[in-house]
């Protein structure tokens, strides 16, 4: 019932607050009341992502590995797993930069009017050579090939110089 969404929604800030005591108790508490520890994992798997980010790259292979390990070997094995990732997790320095700025990414397709810009040509492939003949690829700057980052344009003209990382007004 709503216990459930009580629990997660608990371990989930207690991570968030870095209070690792917390985070195994509430953890505890769902395993032991029979909750799916795949449930958790999932959860874990997002946490990675939504609330460590790139503060921490390696919080998603924690959390990927530790679904991988539940799925192999159940319970009751697979909860010394599970807590092993929350305590990392609420040790873990914590970013939401990625969430916010795709955030940011899916408001602005939304408040978007009319059809979407399109790919710039010199960004598409150029598969065939009509693509070729009509400009696809023309001009586009192969990074690998120079020894610093190119400037090149790559959003389409209408979105030059927005930022989805910068703050936006609510």
């Amino acid at each position: 019932g709503e216990e459930h969404y009580n629990c997660i929604s608990a371990l989930h800030k207690s991570m968030r607050g870095s209070d690792e005591n917390a985070s195994l108790y509430w953890l505890a508490r769902m395993l032991e009341g029979g909750e799916d520890p795949l449930y958790v994992a999932r959860r874990l798997v997002r946490f990675a992502s939504e609330d460590i980010g790139l503060a921490d790259p390696l919080a998603l292979t924690q959390a990927v590995a530790a679904y991988q390990g539940c799925h192999f070997i159940g319970m009751p094995e697979c909860e010394v797993i599970l807590a092993q990732c929350v305590v990392y997790f609420a040790r873990a320095p914590k970013s939401i930069e990625v969430y916010r700025a795709y955030g940011n990414v899916k408001e602005c397709l939304r408040m978007h009017t009319g059809p979407l810009p399109p790919v710039p040509l010199h960004l598409r492939n150029a598969p065939t050579r009509l693509m070729k003949n009509l400009g696809y690829g023309k001009g586009y700057k192969y990074n690998p090939m120079y020894k610093e980052p190119v400037e090149q344009d790559y959003l389409p003209e209408e979105l030059k110089g927005t930022d989805f990382f910068k703050e936006r007004e609510t």
